[in-house]
Parts: C-alpha cells; structure tokens; sequence
C-alpha cells in the first residue's frame, strides 16, 4: 500500500511550484508521480503531417519526485504526513498522523 496514490490531493512542500495544490494522475514505479498542473515544462513538438500532429510549444507535465509533496490535510489545510494502522475489522488504512483521521473511509 502506497502513502499517496492517484486521485489524492497533495501540496507541494519543496521547488519551483512550492506551496501549490494538485490531484495525482498517477503514480510511477520509480518513486514519482504525475500531478495536474505541478511542474509543467515547455515541450517543442515537431509537426507530423501522416501522424496528423500539429508542431509548436506545447505545455507538458512531468513528473515529480515523491518525497517532494504531501498529502494535503482539509482539515489543517496543511500538508500531513500518513501513517498506516489496521482498524477492528481488520482493514489496513491511511491516516493523518497530526490528527488521527482516517483517509480510505
């Protein structure tokens, strides 16, 4: 089980973006991850006329290392750290570990 997965809402703790908000896109095997709107770069596209690609400056996403965001907390409105725990029913479960609440419901 991952800290943060995709679908998650993280902020932004450390680089150019820092202190910006954004939803996981998805998760990559190296320890990075895609976020919407995070770290987004200038991408020179050459055209294509049989692919039907149009050239130009396009932005692009790319990834950003893990260890540079945190799951955002709405409750503090701040970036939490997670912890896991097991509850009564024998689920294993992230939780903010500031507060105690559980994130997967």
């Amino acid at each position: 089980m991952r800290r943060i997965k995709k679908g998650d809402e993280v902020i932004v703790i450390t680089g150019k973006d820092k202190g910006r908000r954004g939803t996981v896109g998805s998760v990559l095997d190296d320890g990075r991850m895609i976020v919407e709107n995070i770290n987004v770069v200038k991408k020179h596209v050459k055209a294509n006329p049989n692919a039907g690609v149009a050239g130009g400056i396009l932005d692009k996403e790319m990834p950003i290392q893990a260890s540079n965001v945190m799951l955002y907390n709405p409750a503090t409105e701040k970036g939490d750290r997670v912890g896991f725990k097991k509850l009564e029913d024998g689920r294993k479960v992230r939780y903010f570990k500031s507060n105690d609440e559980v994130i997967d419901a």
